[in-house]
C-alpha cells in the first residue's frame, strides 16, 4: 500500500471534535494521520425529552446516547444501545444500557429486545436509517443532524477510515479511489453500496475495534 520508505498514511474522517482520540492512537502505530473531516453534527429538536411512559429507549450511536442524556426527563426506562461505542457514550452519563447486542445493526438490536417490546421512543439522528422505528412502531424524537462536508482538494491516503455511514456517503463524491477500513456492518453495506472497497471491518464497534480494524488493514 505505498512505498517502505514512507510510513502509511490513513485519512481519518470523523467530525473534528471526535476525531482526536481516533488520530493519537493511529499515530501511536506509527501511521501518518491525514484529517479530513467528511461531516459534522448539529444538536436540533426540543431541549428536553420526556421518557416517562415507555418501556424502551433506543440509540443508535454515541452522538444520540450523549444527546439523550442530557436532555432526558422522568423516569428513564431500559435503554437499548446498537453497540458497545454507544454503549460506552451512555456510561460515560450514568447511565446502564439494558441490551447491547451481539450483532451490531439495528436488525441485531432487534432481534435480542423480549417480544413484544412494549412502548419504544428511538431517539437519533435526522437521516437515520428507518428500519428500527418502523419495525418496531417506535415513537421518534430527532436529536441532531448530520451534515456533510466537501473538502477543498480530494485526501490522499493509504487508507481511509469511516465511523459511520455517513462519513462513507459524504467520501463518495470526492472521486478517489482508497481502500477504506469501516467501524461496523452498517457502514460498510453504505460504503460498498456506493462502489468503495472495504479492507478491514471492525470486530467491536468502538474506537478500540476500529484502531484494531485499521493495524490489521495496515499490517502492523
Amino acid at each position: 500500500m505505498g512505498p517502505a520508505s514512507r510510513r502509511l498514511r490513513v485519512i481519518v474522517t470523523r467530525p473534528r471534535e471526535q476525531a482526536g482520540s481516533l488520530a493519537e492512537r493511529l499515530e501511536q502505530l506509527g501511521l501518518e494521520v491525514v484529517l479530513c473531516p467528511l461531516i459534522e453534527l448539529e444538536s436540533v429538536g426540543p431541549a428536553e425529552v420526556d421518557v416517562s411512559g415507555y418501556d424502551w429507549v433506543i440509540v443508535t450511536s454515541p452522538r444520540g446516547a450523549r444527546e439523550l442524556a442530557r436532555r432526558r426527563r422522568g423516569g428513564l426506562p431500559r435503554v437499548g444501545a446498537i453497540g458497545p461505542g454507544t454503549a460506552a457514550a451512555l456510561r460515560e452519563h450514568g447511565i446502564e444500557p439494558a441490551l447491547v447486542p451481539r450483532v451490531s445493526t439495528q436488525e441485531g438490536l432487534i432481534a435480542e429486545l423480549p417480544d413484544p417490546p412494549g412502548r419504544i421512543l428511538f431517539a437519533g439522528a435526522e437521516e437515520a436509517r428507518p428500519y428500527l422505528a418502523e419495525a418496531l412502531d417506535a415513537d421518534t424524537v430527532v436529536l441532531y443532524r448530520t451534515r456533510e462536508l466537501r473538502p477543498a482538494d480530494p485526501p490522499e491516503g493509504d487508507l481511509v477510515v469511516f465511523a459511520s455511514a455517513s462519513a462513507a456517503r459524504a467520501f463518495a463524491p470526492l472521486g478517489v479511489e482508497i481502500p477504506a477500513v469501516t467501524i461496523g456492518p452498517e457502514t460498510s453495506r453504505e460504503a460498498e453500496a456506493h462502489g468503495i472497497q472495504i479492507v478491514a471491518e471492525a470486530e467491536s464497534h468502538d474506537l478500540d475495534g476500529l484502531v484494531a480494524a485499521v493495524a490489521k488493514a495496515a499490517r502492523i
